[in-house]
């Protein structure tokens, strides 16, 4: 039986769930795994930034756009909008397997927000970068 977000216990199971399918994935799991060095600590991270952004709690520090656009630049600006599309499938997915309520929807309607202001920020550099 499924029940809303209600603790940091129940975001780190989605955070952990989510990424074992991202690193599985073979359109976009090449990505994360280049990237990502040490697992733990970045699920750490990903878990403080959704506790943040669901129960507006100050636990995140870091700087999404500055890190995407970090890593589109790592990957020759080949990361497409199609790539978050699949991230957000994988992630309401997740969400849909383990969670229902208020919050499992707001954690769905916050990434696709986040989404899509990443991959336009992202894009928007290059457009930047091809005009120096």
């Amino acid at each position: 039986m499924s029940h809303d977000l209600k603790t940091r216990e129940d975001v780190s199971k989605l955070v952990h769930h989510f990424y074992e399918k991202i690193r599985q994935n073979k359109d976009i799991g090449h990505f994360f795994n280049e990237m990502i060095l040490d697992w733990d600590e970045h699920l750490e991270k990903l878990t403080d930034f959704w506790e943040t952004n669901l129960f507006f709690k100050r636990n995140y520090k870091g700087n999404p756009k500055l890190a995407h656009q970090n890593v589109d630049k790592h990957f020759n600006e080949s990361i497409e909008q199609k790539h978050f599309g699949i991230w957000l499938n994988l992630w309401f997915a997740t969400i849909d397997e383990h969670f229902e309520g208020d919050l499992a929807n707001r954690a769905k309607n916050n990434a696709r927000n986040m989404a899509s202001h990443l991959f336009m920020t992202m894009y928007m550099d290059r457009k930047k970068d091809a005009s120096d």
